[in-house]
């Protein structure tokens, strides 16, 4: 959901203030904070042999990730254990202390031949086609 805001060029004698009051709840930094989404941004993508899931998720280890698949659901989570330090925030917007992301597979994935990585803040998980899902090129001749 995005909020859109419209500047209205009247002017409103009847209300002054009204919109001044919106303006300051929507910009207060205690609804901004709980706006943020808390599940990482995912791309997905799809080359001739593979299916490509990139997950942005920056301040993790390799550790933190925990990956399955259950039938045809490719299961991403995270639980990470809140450290104590000193530092206090004044805004705060990847802190993926936990999240749960789950994706289904399509059919022709080859379940037995999947690959992941962590570098740079981005999962990348591969995932194998089947053979008879590999596109097969050739050149048609013209008559």
């Amino acid at each position: 959901m995005t909020l859109v805001k419209f500047k209205n060029n009247t002017n409103n004698a009847l209300l002054p203030g009204f919109n001044d009051v919106f303006e300051s709840i929507f910009n207060d930094t205690f609804f901004n904070d709980r706006l943020v989404t808390r599940v990482p941004a995912v791309n997905i993508s799809e080359s001739a042999d593979h299916y490509h899931i990139e997950l942005a998720a920056p301040g993790l280890k390799k550790q933190d990730f925990k990956i399955s698949v259950d039938d045809n659901l490719l299961n991403i989570s995270v639980e990470q254990q809140t450290e104590n330090n000193d530092r206090k925030y004044n805004k705060r917007e990847y802190s993926y202390t936990s999240f749960v992301r789950s994706f289904t597979l399509p059919e022709l994935a080859d379940h037995a031949n999947i690959e992941a990585t962590y570098q740079d803040g981005i999962l990348k998980i591969d995932v194998a086609k089947k053979e008879e899902a590999k596109s097969v090129s050739r050149q048609i001749e013209l008559k």
